[in-house]
């Protein structure tokens, strides 16, 4: 990876020096950041230490965007990521052999049309559904007051051979945009669909052993033909000192497995939020509930985007500890994190912001699972209710610091009624400049 990593670049850096320069203008950014931090009792008690840790890490972005005239780019992203003393990057010595490139990608208007082509990222209902990198194309119309693109997500290729094309997991979404009212309103309606004549070759990140009945249990749960649709919307309502949206999501489809059963998948996602402004200081809000499986049938009925794991594709980030944050490493027991998934939370909070350089932001989150999880001997669905609060300081332009402090108050659906159950709490302090 390092070699390829660094070849990209020497071929990004040669192309910049020979092209002429009346014909091309070269464009550089990046982002930076060091955190610091420790999280403790992320498991709901403080005997095993399990995931308790205390670390420094860094991340670095550069971005390179080739503008050859108006109507084409070229558009790269790379990042390297170290823990402070890992031996990857971050020990004595420092000689990285981690250089990820994150995006490259063609970015070119024909007409009204604009298409971007190649490995670049993307969002989907706000990340209810998706938020992430990918291969693939985004061809979007755009009018007045109206852009239509359709998104071309190339998951898994299956490869070369006798019925490796079934093997192919594709996504295709076309979500429109309009603006009515002057810009005060924005409606953005979305369909999706996630298909592939053979799923096993790519197994998805699901559990079927968790999220099938009895019946099917006693099958071979290995997926073949898989058909997953979406249908949803989002609204966003912004006034002088107000601003309100709203998203709502059905998820249908079916999951044929190998054994001769069918899962038939019936969920659902509804999500509002808002903000009121008051000069220095806001309150701000929002809840959002998705639907859990409560195996009483043969449907699975838990809201989920498919992923080839638990780290990828769907991403919405909320409270620190429970649905990440600014240190987005661990959450506490039983949370979906940024997968929002058989959950249902309730958000309020304000930003005071004393001067132009100081911003105070506290919130505070209640958050319960959608359906009961066996704690013990009884059912339990309370994860806890949280506190977070965080300190924005600009030291100067382009560099500011973030100093956090987060605390669950544990309900039983994350302390698992532990003898020795205690409260997860994180504190920690971020540095970050973006050019």
């Amino acid at each position: 990876m390092k070699k390829l990593g660094m070849l990209a670049l020497a071929a990004l850096l040669v192309v910049s020096f020979t092209i002429p320069a009346w014909a091309m203008e070269s464009q550089f950014g990046g982002y930076w950041r060091t955190r610091m931090y420790t999280n403790q009792n992320f498991t709901g008690e403080d005997e095993t230490e399990a995931k308790d840790q205390s670390l420094v890490d860094t991340r670095t972005r550069l971005y390179y965007t080739a503008v050859f005239h108006e109507n084409l780019k070229f558009v790269n992203k790379f990042e390297f990521d170290a823990k402070w003393g890992d031996t990857v990057l971050g020990d004595i010595g420092a000689d990285g052999v981690k250089f990820e490139i994150k995006n490259s990608y063609a970015d070119f208007n024909l007409g009204p049309v604009n298409a971007k082509v190649g490995i670049q990222g993307g969002t989907l209902a706000r990340g209810f559904l998706f938020s992430d990198d990918f291969s693939g194309a985004v061809v979007t119309f755009q009018g007045n007051g109206i852009s239509l693109p359709f998104f071309w997500i190339k998951t898994f290729e299956g490869g070369t051979g006798p019925d490796a094309n079934d093997m192919d997991v594709d996504l295709y979404a076309f979500a429109p945009s309009f603006n009515l009212g002057g810009g005060m309103v924005k409606v953005n309606p979305y369909v999706a669909w996630v298909y592939s004549d053979d799923v096993s070759g790519w197994n998805p990140y699901i559990n079927y052993e968790d999220r099938a009945t009895p019946e099917l249990k006693a099958n071979d749960l290995n997926a073949e033909e898989y058909s997953i649709y979406y249908g949803g919307i989002d609204v966003d309502l912004n006034f002088d000192a107000a601003s309100v949206w709203l998203t709502g999501i059905y998820q249908g489809g079916t999951i044929d497995l190998i054994g001769g059963n069918e899962i038939d998948v019936s969920a659902w996602l509804a999500a509002v939020g808002g903000k009121v402004n008051f000069g220095v200081a806001d309150v701000h809000g929002q809840f959002f509930y998705a639907t859990g499986d409560d195996d009483e049938d043969e449907d699975y009925e838990a809201f989920f985007f498919v992923s080839q794991n638990q780290f990828t594709g769907q991403s919405y980030y909320w409270a620190e500890l429970m649905g990440y944050g600014i240190f987005d490493d661990i959450v506490s027991n039983n949370s979906p994190a940024d997968k929002i998934s058989n959950i249902m939370a309730a958000n309020i909070g304000t930003t005071i912001k004393p001067t132009d350089k100081l911003s105070i932001t506290l919130d505070v989150w209640y958050a319960a699972l959608a359906e009961d999880i066996m704690v013990g001997t009884d059912e339990e669905n309370y994860l806890g209710t949280e506190v977070d609060l965080k300190i924005t300081y600009q030291l100067m332009k382009g560099l500011k610091l973030d100093v956090v402090g987060a605390y669950l108050f544990a309900g039983e659906a994350t302390t698992l009624d532990h003898p020795d159950e205690a409260d997860p709490y994180e504190v920690g302090t971020q540095l970050s400049l973006s050019f």
